[in-house]
C-alpha cells in the first residue's frame, strides 16, 4: 500500500512576511494581527493571496479582493508580496522535505506531494514521521505547517486542509465517511465555485452526497469527464503518481506588448490579447505547469495604467483559456480610452499541466492541447516564424509578437 503525504505551509507568504520582519526587528508579528499579503496592495482591485488567523475570523478569505476585505475589517494591515524572499523560504522548506524521500513532487511554491512509501522502512510509520517534519520545519526555519497522511495524493490533500494551523491529518478511506463526507461541496478539491452552485442546485450539498450519487446525474449537470472525476474524487479514488521535480518552481511567467499604435476597438483589444496569451502558454507549457491566478495589465496613451487580477476555480494551461480569462478581465477593466500597452501575467503555478487538466476537461480543451503541443513541435523545427494564427494575418503587431497564436485556425509561413 502505498504512504502519500501532503504538506502545506500555513498562510506561507504571511507567515513568510512577518518572520522576515521580526528578524529585521519589526516589534510586531503580523501573524498574531489581522494582515494579509494582497498581490496589488495600492490598488482596490488587489486580491488576497495569504492571511492571518485574526484577518480569518473577520471573514476575509484567500482570493477576496482587497476592498472588500478592506470593508470586512478597516484596520487590516497590508504587506506586499516578496516573491524572492517566498522562494528562499520555500527553498529552505524543501531542503528539510528532502532528507525524508527523495519522492517529492512540488505542486507550488509552499506545497507538495511526498510518496513516503519506500522511505517508511528507514523512517518508520508515516504519521509519526509527519509530526518529526512538522516540528522540524517550526523549530529550524520558525513557520508552521500541515500535513495530510493517506495512501494517494487526492486524499493526503484533502487531509492536509481538515484543521489549521500547525496539524497532522490522516484521512484513509476507512475514515473518509466521517471526516471527508460531512464537508461542504466546495471543500472538493476541484469542486469550485461554479461547480458547487450548479450541484446544490440539484440537492447535493456534501461531499458525501456526490460520492453517492448516480454518476450519470454528475455528467449531465457537468462536462462527462469532470462529473466523473469529482464522483472518484468525493469516493477517495485516485491513481496518480507522485512525480518527483527537481527544479525550483517558478514563480510565474508572463508578457506583455507595447502596440505600435493606439488601439482604440474591443476587437483589436482581443486579437492582442490572443497573441499575447500564446506566448505565455508557450513559456507555461516549457515547465509543465497550470496556474491558478493571471493578471492583466493596460496601459493607456497617456501612460496611466492599471491591472486586475482573477483566482480560478480551476488551473489553466492552454491558449484558449488563457485568452478566454484574459478577455473577461480586459472587458471588466476598459474604459474606452486609447490603450497603448497590454500585458498577462500568470502564477500560483502547479501541478503538470498536460496531466492535470486531462483529467476533468471536455474534448475540446483536449483538442486545443493537442494543438498548443504540435504547434511547438513545429516551431521548434522550423522557427518561430513558421507558423501563426490565421486570426491574426491582418493585425498589426511588433515583431516580437507576430509569430503568435490564438483559437483560430492557423496559417503555414515558410516552413519548407
Amino acid at each position: 500500500m502505498r504512504s502519500i503525504m501532503h504538506i502545506d505551509a500555513n498562510s506561507a507568504y504571511l507567515s513568510w512576511t512577518a518572520l522576515d520582519m521580526l528578524e529585521r526587528g519589526h516589534p510586531h508579528d503580523y501573524r498574531e494581527m489581522p494582515a494579509v499579503v494582497a498581490g496589488d496592495p495600492e490598488s482596490r482591485h488587489g486580491i488576497i493571496l495569504a492571511k492571518s488567523l485574526s484577518a480569518k475570523s473577520y471573514g476575509i478569505s484567500t482570493a477576496m479582493t482587497l476592498y472588500e476585505a478592506k470593508k470586512r475589517c478597516p484596520e487590516l494591515v497590508v504587506l506586499k508580496p516578496d516573491y524572492e524572499l517566498y522562494i528562499r523560504q520555500s527553498r529552505a522548506m524543501y531542503d528539510v522535505l528532502y532528507d525524508f524521500s527523495p519522492a517529492i513532487e512540488r505542486y507550488s511554491i509552499d506545497e507538495c506531494y511526498m510518496d513516503y512509501t519506500a522511505s517508511r522502512g528507514l523512517f518508520g510509520d508515516p504519521v509519526a514521521t509527519a509530526h518529526t517534519i512538522k516540528d522540524r520545519i517550526q523549530k529550524e526555519l520558525g513557520f508552521t505547517v500541515n500535513i495530510g497522511v493517506s495512501v494517494n495524493k487526492l486524499l493526503a490533500k484533502m487531509g492536509s486542509e481538515l484543521e489549521k494551523p500547525n496539524k497532522v491529518h490522516t484521512l484513509y478511506p476507512s475514515e473518509m465517511a466521517e471526516k471527508m463526507w460531512p464537508l461542504d461541496v466546495q471543500e472538493l478539491f476541484y469542486c469550485g465555485r461554479a461547480t458547487a452552485s450548479k450541484l446544490r442546485r440539484i440537492g447535493i450539498h456534501t461531499i458525501g452526497d456526490i460520492a453517492q450519487s448516480d454518476i450519470a446525474t454528475l455528467e449531465a449537470v457537468l462536462k462527462p469527464s469532470h462529473g466523473r472525476l469529482i464522483h472518484n474524487y468525493a469516493n477517495g479514488i485516485d491513481t496518480s503518481p507522485v512525480v518527483p521535480q527537481n527544479a525550483e518552481v517558478q514563480k510565474g511567467v508572463g508578457n506583455s506588448t507595447t502596440l505600435a499604435r493606439d488601439v482604440t476597438s474591443r476587437r483589436e483589444a482581443h486579437e492582442v490579447l490572443l497573441a499575447i496569451a500564446d506566448r505565455v502558454r508557450t513559456r507555461l507549457r516549457k515547465l509543465n505547469r497550470s496556474a491558478r491566478l493571471i493578471g492583466l495589465v493596460v496601459r493607456s496613451s497617456d501612460l496611466a495604467w492599471y491591472q486586475h487580477q482573477s483566482m480560478l476555480d480551476t488551473p489553466i494551461s492552454t491558449t484558449t483559456q488563457i485568452y478566454e480569462e484574459a478577455k473577461r478581465l480586459f472587458d471588466i477593466m476598459w474604459k474606452g480610452e486609447p490603450v497603448r500597452q497590454l500585458g498577462i501575467r500568470l502564477s500560483e503555478l502547479c501541478g503538470d499541466a498536460n496531466q492535470q487538466l486531462t483529467l476533468f476537461s471536455d474534448k475540446a480543451a483536449e483538442k486545443q492541447r493537442a494543438l498548443d503541443s504540435t504547434v511547438d513541435s513545429i516551431r521548434s523545427m522550423y522557427g518561430d516564424e513558421a507558423i501563426m494564427r490565421g486570426a491574426l494575418t491582418n493585425v498589426e503587431l511588433p515583431s516580437t509578437l507576430a509569430d503568435t497564436n490564438d483559437d483560430g485556425g492557423y496559417l503555414m509561413l515558410g516552413a519548407g
